[in-house]
């Protein structure tokens, strides 16, 4: 399984509303991204790969259990990851949720 396919599971595994770099049409809905590749490299070779990225949860549910639930499916698929921020947009409404991640 690539990287990719990796987080696409590990977000399509607590929703289908899920979108990668694009924010969609929802009142709640994640949107992933990566962002740049984190190799270990020894003697001039990429001796193990990983791709680092980042999710945003928007919701209009306060204290929302996909935060939760992502969590725990980073988790159960081996994905190493951080809460970095959670805050609420008065502009637009939406409470805000971001990750850090990183899969190799």
């Amino acid at each position: 399984m690539t990287w990719y396919e990796r987080i696409i599971a590990a977000h399509t595994a607590v929703t289908d509303a899920v979108s990668h770099a694009e924010r969609l049409q929802s009142d709640r809905y994640f949107v992933w991204m990566e962002d740049k590749a984190n190799d270990l490299v020894a003697d001039g070779r990429h001796v193990e790969k990983a791709m680092t990225g980042t999710t945003d949860l928007y919701s209009k549910v306060e204290f929302d259990p996909w935060a939760d639930a992502l969590g725990e499916s980073f988790d159960a698929s081996g994905i190493s990851w951080e809460l970095v921020s959670v805050g609420y947009e008065e502009e637009t409404g939406f409470f805000h949720w971001s990750w850090d991640w990183q899969v190799a």
